[in-house]
């Protein structure tokens, strides 16, 4: 029996539309990609500027971060040094703020910005932000979902037409990365309004300053901004690799 033109048509348009498909992918990931390396550039450019920059009270970072502390309440969290540079964040769960080594022992107006935004985060715990809890709530799964996603998803290709439920158990596990970085992004754009509201209104920071720290910290949200658009441009590839291969 001779096939009907129609369905040949519709078989090429499909294969067409899904080839178009994981091409845009590919091209939309190499220029997230290249826009992330261009930003991670920009960030570091941004803060080794302002790292020149003396802030007007003369307080390390560690003594910002103390003092930010002290000022909301917060006497049962620690600020330590720790190796390595932009390695600064907060750890809900040993409740310390860890500064990187520039951070924690230069007067600056990165070293203000930034110790200031790991305290918001440090505020967030203790109000009991819904983002950072959900966030909180979601590390475990996230950390065994990163490391063996890829395994999974690359598995379930080489068996999507015997068994495509460890394929899309794959895609669902790298999802939980996605929704990870998605709920990253109101914690850490909050604890730098938190941050900024603070350097502003106990004058740690003059104006002139304040504008520098918001200009430094905003070039560190977008490194979370570029993190999230490439975990959905790696997420709809492989969703659609794996809808051509069924």
């Amino acid at each position: 029996m001779r096939n009907h033109p129609s369905g040949k048509f519709l078989i090429f348009a499909v294969c067409n539309q899904i080839f178009i498909a994981m091409n845009t992918s590919w091209i939309l990931i190499i220029v997230i990609g290249i826009v992330g390396m261009l930003v991670q550039w920009k960030l570091k450019s941004v803060f080794a500027k302002y790292s020149k920059v003396l802030s007007p009270g003369g307080l390390t970072g560690a003594q910002i971060a103390q003092k930010m502390l002290n000022d909301n309440g917060i006497y049962d969290v620690s600020v330590t040094c720790i190796k390595g540079q932009l390695t600064d964040h907060y750890d809900p769960t040993k409740k310390t703020v860890n500064l990187s080594e520039d951070v924690y022992r230069m007067n600056s107006v990165s070293a203000a910005a930034v110790a200031a935004h790991e305290c918001g985060h440090a505020v967030q715990h203790k109000v009991g932000y819904a983002p950072l809890k959900l966030r909180s709530s979601l590390v475990p799964a996230v950390n065994i979902s990163s490391k063996i996603s890829m395994f999974v998803i690359i598995i379930g290709l080489l068996i999507i037409n015997t068994f495509p439920a460890l394929f899309w158990i794959g895609i669902a596990m790298f999802a939980m990365v996605f929704l990870f970085s998605v709920v990253t992004l109101p914690v850490e754009f909050n604890a730098s309004r938190r941050a900024l509201a603070w350097l502003q209104s106990s004058n740690a920071l003059g104006q002139a300053e304040a504008a520098q720290a918001k200009e430094a910290l905003g070039w560190a949200a977008s490194t979370y901004v570029v993190a999230a658009l490439s975990s959905l441009a790696s997420l709809l590839y492989y969703i659609g690799l794996g809808s051509s291969r069924r």
